[in-house]
Parts: structure tokens; C-alpha cells; sequence
């Protein structure tokens, strides 16, 4: 796995823990919930456990990149590859929903997608 592959694997592994953060700590924040398009605090209450949840799901994403990151330099190439991968076609599946979801999210779709497609695509390559 190139030294390239896993920078932009490990970046986006770091974006998504602070989209964990963002969703499971400090979501309630009008700062942090406007950020997700809400309009109110009273819809932020509504949302958190949702995003609490979501938050966690990027947390565990991002553990098994870096997790694979380590493997990759721990002589277990293959199957770090592997974490590696998987966990970024997950980031970059989620980008691929989110702004399917609503074409107003493009750029987070670009911030969550763009780095783990870019460590794919120099695996595959």
C-alpha cells in the first residue's frame, strides 16, 4: 500500500472522528447543528439521539482505516489492505447517499468522499 494511499486514508480517517465529535458530542451546539441544516435548537433536541448514533458509526469507520494503517505496518499487509479498503468504500459509499439524499450537501459529500475514494483509487492503481 503506498505511503500516498495511506496518508489520504488516515486524513479521512481523522475527518471522520471529528464527525463523531461533531454528532455524538457536541451535536446540541447551534454552531454544530446548523452545520446539518437544522433550523432550531428544538430540532436539534429531536435529532441528537439519531446523530449520536451516526456519530458512532463514524467513529468505528475511522478506527478500522487507522486500524489497517498499523496492520499495513505490522507485516499484516493483507489484511490491513483489506480494513483499509473496506473502510473507505464505506466513507465513500456514505458520500455517494449523502448527497443523493440532498444535492444541498455536495460539499459535505466532497469533505467525506473525495480523500477515501482518492486511497482507493492508488490501491487499485
Amino acid at each position: 500500500m503506498s505511503p500516498l494511499a495511506q496518508v489520504f486514508a488516515v486524513i479521512a480517517a481523522l475527518i471522520h472522528v471529528l464527525f463523531f465529535v461533531m454528532e455524538s458530542i457536541v451535536f446540541t451546539r447551534p454552531k454544530v447543528w446548523k452545520r446539518f441544516g437544522l433550523k432550531s435548537q428544538a430540532d436539534a433536541d429531536v435529532m441528537k439521539g439519531m446523530a449520536f448514533n451516526q456519530g458512532f458509526y463514524n467513529l468505528f469507520l475511522a478506527l478500522g482505516v487507522l486500524v489497517g494503517v498499523v496492520l499495513v505496518h505490522t507485516g499484516a499487509v493483507a489484511s490491513g489492505v483489506a480494513a483499509v479498503m473496506f473502510g473507505c468504500a464505506c466513507m465513500a459509499l456514505a458520500a455517494v447517499v449523502l448527497v443523493s439524499s440532498n444535492r444541498h450537501f455536495l460539499r459535505a459529500s466532497l469533505i467525506q468522499g473525495a480523500l477515501p475514494m482518492l486511497a482507493i483509487g492508488l490501491v487499485v492503481l
